[in-house]
């Protein structure tokens, strides 16, 4: 993703529907508050959202970032950044509790290597928490934009995670009941879709992907796909 595109993620993020309800399903998905000393990796940090959710839930954080426009982002938030590779993370084997990486695999030409590096990095029993976008069929001049290499499938992504020595997986599908909007608008894309709705659409929207919430959908297809799973102990 580029300068461009990361400056403006940093801008809406904060009040932007989609941002906040992934915001909403990390802190669920992590649960009750962190042990004491628990160490969490938010891969792919960008401005830092989703390593604050960590970090409010007792996590020590350390968020990753690539881009230098990511990483500067996010250390004016204060929170404690290290400039990395997914596919060559600089930590120490088993030194994480969970690990992080929200739409990062997507971005990564060698996902399997990625995935390992993740599978490396965390304890036994250690949790990774992952959402990529799904469905080649919804491919478009978005994903080009944001620099996407691949659009994932349930059990490709099953696969991937899998192989790289994880167990207990649970996947689910995400923005179910906005997927025909999505699509209707990805035929005509010509960039990326990320800008900043107004006040009453972004109230709108956020209100659709708050439903799923209480609705039987995860099965469904959806636009994008939120994966829990665990490592092993010896």
């Amino acid at each position: 993703m580029d300068r461009a595109e990361i400056e403006k993620l940093g801008r809406l993020e904060d009040r932007h529907w989609w941002y906040a309800e992934r915001r909403w399903l990390l802190a669920r998905t992590l649960g009750g508050p962190a042990a004491p000393g628990a160490r969490a990796l938010d891969v792919g940090a960008a401005a830092g959202g989703n390593t604050r959710i960590l970090r409010r839930a007792g996590y020590e954080c350390l968020a990753l970032e690539y881009a230098e426009a990511g990483a500067v982002l996010a250390q004016g938030r204060g929170l404690v950044v290290t400039r990395g590779d997914a596919t060559a993370l600089p930590l120490q084997d088993e030194s994480m509790d969970v690990v992080v990486a929200f739409d990062v695999l997507e971005h990564i030409p060698d996902d399997k290597r990625a995935a390992l590096e993740l599978y490396r990095c965390l304890k036994p029993g250690g949790r990774l928490i992952v959402a990529v976008p799904c469905d080649m069929r919804l491919w478009s001049a978005h994903d080009v934009a944001v620099d996407h290499v691949r659009r994932y499938e349930r059990d490709e992504l099953v696969a991937l995670v899998e192989g790289a020595g994880f167990s207990d997986l649970d996947v689910r599908s995400w923005m179910v009941l906005l997927r025909p909007v999505v699509s209707l608008r990805r035929r005509s894309s010509t960039g990326s879709d990320l800008d900043e709705p107004g006040r009453l659409t972004n109230a709108a929207l956020r209100a659709v992907v708050v439903a799923e919430r209480y609705l039987p959908v995860r099965g469904a297809p959806g636009v994008s796909l939120l994966l829990t799973a665990v490592k092993p102990h010896h």
